[in-house]
């Protein structure tokens, strides 16, 4: 069998090797555009800072080493012109010679990935703006970063390779600007999650301009002015374009295969396109949302591998599905960490799926033994099977195992309930005898259960004052007095059992303290009193993510 792979990297790669594991018979070549065969992109932000000293050790295998260990006929700087579906041939060009040749191929598999975006505006190709994805890509702002010249940068766009860069830049002391379209940094995590990575980068002294975007660039003898749409310039040595990638489709559209609304290249669960002898992966397909069961595109490392594994079984007769990508995403930013898995609330909302959602703010480990951190963790689910949906994590240590169990419970279909049960490791530096995994399920399966109604933060602030119920603050005095929900009145919950007749009984209370616990704790007091209670989810500390711009202290 003479299998062709048109690209490299995870998905391409992976592919490559599995199907010589299966095969020692086949014929397998791998071509690939640039010179590269298989690196780390997403170690090439810590290489510009100095985290990373040594260039080689973003490469993840060279062509020799696939050459050598897996037989493979690696070609790089080959450009893959067409596929030719009727011979089942593709047209390359050797980019070195110029050299135009055919191979034939018995199976396809495209990798070609997605491209950086480079929108149609004055200026966009001036020295000086520049794109991270490649080791071509790093070796040119590292360039510029190790001449001495850049005091100021620019980065358009706050998603995860733009915040990176931005933390190695601010370490490299270099003064940045980030420019977001969005109201939020990091678009796919919910809002109010990504309020301690704002102040974060805000306390390191970034410049954070969101629902904002670039309408041209000019130069200048000092270097670029990125013009805004608001009319501000912004003076930069250095400009950084993160606005997002576009899938590398144009072969597949050529050769007439099936693409989605927005371009990604159609396959079903064995990675097989619109033509059963030509498979495809990485970034530049559509897949499943796991969660949702729509389509969707996803451009992760994790799913590109397992995806080349995958279309590599189907080759050689084994019946391997890919079960959908559920976007399991991790950020390190400073001193804090961001990750989420599965659905966020405003996907859910978006696709009108029905859902309830819980915060909690636990520390990573037991809160006795020296240096633990707290974090925010948010868990949806369904209101009716109690089926984790997503979650999303903020904070220090800890929030990356944390998610990561969580993604496991979504593939496995579990539930609140069972997030209850977990039995997961434990020593005091560590963790805690009740995880933070335990502590969303016992909040969120209380929910169900109706051991303690609940209002969302969100829903509460936003119902008219003359709606709402009466807010009852049941922390101390002291904090109290360092800032409050408007309206709220406080009676600490060690006092609330003596002080049961100064609250009314016939509206309905809302009990909230700082995390969740106290007002638990309030709720369960006052429903057994005879009063109409609920919780405010995730207590003040939510409120402060919820609305970072509100007085500290409220009269």
């Amino acid at each position: 069998m003479k299998i062709i792979i048109i690209g490299g990297v995870a998905g391409g790669a992976s592919a490559a090797a599995r199907a010589r594991r299966l095969s020692e018979e086949a014929q397998i070549i791998l071509f690939e555009r640039g010179p590269d065969v298989s690196f780390a992109n997403c170690g090439l932000p810590y290489y510009i800072g100095g985290k990373i000293t040594d260039r080689n050790k973003l490469l993840v295998v060279t062509p020799e080493r696939l050459e050598t260990r897996f037989k493979l006929d690696v070609r790089v700087r080959c450009s893959v012109e067409a596929i030719d579906r009727t011979a089942k041939t593709v047209r390359i060009v050797d980019l070195a010679s110029g050299r135009e040749y055919e191979e034939s191929y018995d199976k396809l598999i495209l990798a070609p990935g997605a491209a950086p975006l480079r929108p149609p505006i004055p200026g966009i190709d001036s020295p000086g703006i520049f794109t991270l994805r490649n080791l071509q890509d790093v070796d040119r702002i590292k360039a510029v970063v190790d001449g001495g010249g850049v005091k100021g940068a620019v980065v358009v766009g706050a998603g995860f390779i733009g915040l990176e860069l931005v933390e190695n830049l601010v370490r490299l002391g270099i003064s940045t600007t980030v420019v977001e379209l969005q109201d939020q940094i990091l678009p796919p995590f919910d809002k109010e999650m990504t309020t301690p990575l704002a102040k974060t980068l805000a306390a390191k002294g970034v410049s954070l301009l969101l629902g904002e975007a670039a309408a041209g660039f000019e130069q200048t003898p000092e270097g670029l002015v990125v013009r805004l749409k608001s009319g501000q310039g912004l003076p930069a040595q250095l400009v950084a374009l993160g606005i997002g990638v576009r899938t590398e489709n144009k072969l597949a559209v050529e050769a007439g295969l099936e693409v989605g609304p927005r371009g990604g290249i159609r396959v079903n669960d064995h990675l097989e396109t619109s033509d059963p002898d030509i498979y495809a992966v990485g970034d530049a397909i559509e897949v499943q949302d796991f969660v949702l069961h729509t389509p969707t595109q996803i451009p992760l490392a994790g799913p590109a591998n397992r995806q080349g594994r995958i279309a590599a079984d189907n080759i050689f007769g084994r019946s391997s599905r890919y079960r959908g990508t559920q976007g399991t995403a991790i950020l390190g930013l400073f001193n804090h960490t961001a990750a989420m898995t599965g659905a966020s609330e405003k996907v859910l909302k978006r696709s009108e799926t029905p859902h309830r959602m819980v915060y909690v703010h636990p520390v990573n480990h037991a809160g006795y033994y020296p240096g633990a951190e707290q974090m925010t963790l948010k868990v949806l689910f369904d209101p009716a099977s109690g089926k984790v949906l997503g979650a999303q994590g903020v904070g220090g240590a800890g929030v990356d195992k944390r998610i990561d169990v969580l993604a496991v419970a979504i593939q496995a279909g579990m539930t609140v309930f069972d997030l209850e049960e977990m039995e997961l490791a434990y020593a005091p530096q560590f963790g805690s005898a009740k995880d933070p995994v335990n502590m969303a399920g016992f909040v969120a399966a209380g929910l169900l259960r109706d051991d303690h109604p609940q209002i969302d933060m969100a829903a509460l602030i936003e119902t008219p004052a003359n709606q709402r119920p009466f807010l009852l603050d049941v922390r101390t005095a002291e904090e109290f007095a360092a800032g409050h929900l408007p309206g709220a009145v406080n009676i600490s919950v060690d006092e609330l059992r003596a002080r049961l007749s100064e609250l009314p009984t016939d509206r309905k209370i809302a009990a909230y303290c700082k995390v969740g616990q106290r007002g638990y704790l309030a709720t369960r007091i006052l429903l057994q009193s005879g009063f109409s209670a609920t919780n405010v989810s995730g207590g003040y500390t939510t409120y402060r993510m919820l609305y970072p711009e509100s007085d500290q202290k409220e009269s």
